[in-house]
């Protein structure tokens, strides 16, 4: 990615297709004001600029005087060095949908060059470890450990002690990773803390004279959760026999006393200024019926202004399954925008698996217009002002409802005759592509075809079927 300042007074030559032409140009007309550079457009004799290949490219371009860029579709994104040998000018990807462009030179959504940095540790949880086989906690702790965990927190069952909880962490430690464990019974606590577990959730009244032999820090909680009560008195005894301590004062659900639990965060905050803090956030994004990224980064937000510097989260139930991973994303992000002062807005897009961050459209001018002007058969589908359209050479179709839209192009409508270019082949890529055009209308996201959706951190990236004959050295079936 080329940084707003390095493109400044610089001339850049931009590679593109006949389809791309119209809409491009109106772009960088506006992108050169306003990064203050000049341009100019090679528009190759193909309409589909991703069906170009970089040696097809070197074959075909002819490189104006004083240009000191050149930038090529996305899609060129390997053997650039056949179209290097062609000329010394630099040459640059750019983004694979040219509506990018502004993002690709350092405009909206552009993480700063120190951002990434976090002091907010995170506990993953295995819940209900005794009744799961030892390769099913391994595999769930590395699941864990890969979504970005600290510590492999395995939880216990209340009112029972497992008598295997020994093998387990030592079995865990052995593998590598970092073990809390979750119990209050001192028994299976001192198994744990001997085969290796170095952090215990949790010690109150009830555990704390044993959790002076354990040698290993200790999260401190309150025997009654709304009054505080018994906190300061087992924070003392641990301090006085010189036990490492975290406090956490407990999260409650929504319904519960949630935003009283907040403010006993706030209390003990104010109470023990620099004391360790845990904040088990689960009790909100497990318990509450709403996609969990939000909740978790809300959540952290609060963590790193308060100054709590850990993390206990699951993710069992399904609509919180992947709360380590935004948990690591989010951590990144609120410390850089609690460190700079700054709303977290425009620096992580990670996050945004529902709705994209931005919603373009070229409009129903240029879908006709390039309709009337584009000579091949081939469809391109578009996503724009609640309907799909397809376009093609002399035709633009446009529809709601993808059934529809397919049926009216199926019998010939605004055609001489019916298409002979539906075998069910095609047929079946169209639709996969109207569906996928119709989720982005729905949800507000950027479709662009033969290209993923995009949903943050759950992007699945997606090979086109469609591009597969252009990964040769001659492009496939758009010359004009």
């Amino acid at each position: 990615m080329t940084k707003r300042s390095d493109i400044q007074g610089r001339r850049v030559l931009f590679v593109t297709g006949r389809l791309a032409e119209h809409g491009l140009r109106g772009i960088l007309d506006q992108l050169s004001e306003q990064l203050e550079f000049e341009y100019e457009l090679a528009v190759m004799p193909i309409t589909v600029a991703a069906l170009m290949t970089p040696a097809w490219i070197a074959r075909h371009l002819e490189v104006p005087p004083k240009v000191d860029l050149i930038v090529v579709p996305g899609y060129c994104d390997k053997n650039l060095n056949d179209l290097q040998q062609i000329t010394s000018i630099p040459i640059e990807l750019g983004p694979h949908d040219l509506r990018k462009l502004p993002q690709h030179f350092g405009l909206g959504f552009q993480p700063p060059d120190n951002y990434g940095q976090f002091d907010i540790e995170i506990l993953g949880e295995i819940n209900h470890a005794p009744r799961l086989p030892m390769e099913s906690i391994l595999e769930q702790a590395q699941s864990l450990r890969d979504s970005g965990a600290d510590y492999i927190d395995i939880g216990c069952d209340p009112g029972s002690e497992w008598r295997d909880v020994g093998d387990c962490v030592k079995r865990l430690v052995d593998t590598g990773f970092q073990v809390s464990i979750d119990s209050l019974n001192p028994a299976e606590i001192g198994k744990a803390v001997k085969a290796g577990a170095s952090l215990v959730l949790s010690v109150n009244s009830s555990n704390r004279n044993a959790a002076v032999d354990w040698g290993v820090p200790v999260v401190v909680i309150p025997d009654d959760f709304k009054t505080l009560g018994g906190l300061d008195d087992s924070i003392e005894f641990l301090a006085t026999a010189d036990v490492p301590i975290r406090i956490d004062p407990i999260l409650e659900p929504i319904g519960c006393g949630f935003t009283a639990s907040l403010e006993r965060y706030i209390q003990v905050r104010q109470r023990y200024p620099d004391a360790e803090i845990m904040m088990g956030i689960g009790n909100l994004s497990e318990l509450t019926d709403v996609d969990s990224a939000g909740v978790n980064t809300l959540l952290l937000g609060i963590c790193q202004e308060l100054g709590i510097r850990s993390v206990l989260t699951t993710q069992v139930i399904n609509w919180a399954r992947s709360s380590v991973k935004e948990c690591d994303i989010a951590r990144r992000m609120v410390h850089y925008s609690v460190n700079q002062g700054i709303p977290p807005k425009h620096l992580e897009t990670q996050l945004l698996t529902l709705r994209d961050e931005e919603v373009t459209c070229f409009g129903r001018h240029a879908l006709d217009n390039l309709a009337a002007n584009i000579k091949d058969p081939n469809y391109r589908i578009f996503a724009e002002q609640d309907e799909i359209h397809i376009v093609s050479a002399g035709l633009h179709l446009s529809d709601k409802d993808p059934f529809k839209l397919f049926e009216r192009l199926a019998t010939g409508e605004g055609q001489d005759s019916p298409p002979h270019n539906l075998d069910a082949s095609h047929s079946f890529y169209l639709g996969y592509e109207m569906a996928k055009a119709l989720t982005a209308i729905t949800l507000s996201k950027q479709y662009t075809q033969d290209q993923s959706l995009q949903w943050g951190y759950l992007t699945v990236e997606e090979k086109s079927h469609r591009l597969a004959r252009s990964r040769s050295d001659k492009p496939a079936l758009d010359f004009d």
